[in-house]
């Protein structure tokens, strides 16, 4: 006689998780603000930079840009994820040339962090290209990052160090309360589930192209007959 058990339900499990953007750019608002301060002459030194580097500007950046990659947000994965390894990456400059982890040899060579700098310059170029369609917040930010990281670099070059610390610094000032206000706005828009603080539509110059969604395995239980089930 054949059997009449009734398929077993495929039960799909989803871990929700919150949306990290707000995170994230507080992060990079808060280790530039900081950071601006010393540019600007407000502070000194960089002892006390180092933990809003590295637990702001890196950490929560890299936490916030692996809840993205599992949420398949791309944009945030990959622009948070890149600047929260840079912070990290300054913050051991920093301890180094401190002499944190012991003396710091004749060939140590600081011109090594411009050259960093123009390396995530270069990047910044292709994830400015994007922010110009993600909305015009994200947009202004790139855009004085992209000031910011050249400048840096040709300042520890010594290269018109007057002048392009000076624009270092009052690019940084300004990411940090683009910043601020960006992390604000999407938290209060995400709590509030409307928009209560714009952050501008995207520009349209370039169209996206439809979204190709990432393949689905699923896995269907056959019903097992009742001779197999008493075999088992």
């Amino acid at each position: 006689m054949p059997s009449t058990t009734s398929p077993t339900p495929v039960t799909d499990t989803r871990i929700i998780m919150s949306d990290p953007t707000a995170l994230g750019v507080f992060g990079l608002s808060m280790v530039t603000f900081v950071a601006s301060s010393q540019k600007m002459g407000w502070t000194s030194g960089s002892v006390y930079l180092i933990p809003w580097a590295l637990f702001l500007g890196s950490i929560a950046q890299v936490w916030a840009s692996s809840v993205d990659f599992k949420k398949n947000n791309y944009f945030g994965a990959i622009v948070l994820g890149a600047y929260g390894l840079f912070w990290g990456a300054v913050a051991m400059h920093w301890a180094v040339s401190l002499g944190w982890f012991g003396a710091v040899g004749a060939n140590a060579d600081p011109r090594q962090l411009g050259v960093a700098c123009i390396g995530f310059f270069i990047f910044s170029l292709f994830i400015m290209v994007a922010a110009f369609e993600a909305n015009k917040v994200f947009a202004a930010i790139l855009v004085m990052i992209n000031v910011l990281l050249p400048s840096l670099a040709l300042s520890i070059f010594g290269i018109s160090a007057p002048l392009f610390g000076a624009l270092a610094a009052y690019s940084e000032l300004a990411i940090s309360l683009l910043g601020f206000y960006c992390a604000g706005a999407v938290f209060l828009n995400s709590y509030f589930g409307r928009e209560l603080l714009p952050l501008g539509k995207p520009f349209g110059f370039i169209r996206k192209g439809p979204a190709t969604p990432p393949a689905r395995v699923v896995h269907v239980i056959e019903p097992v007959p009742a001779l197999a089930r008493a075999l088992i």
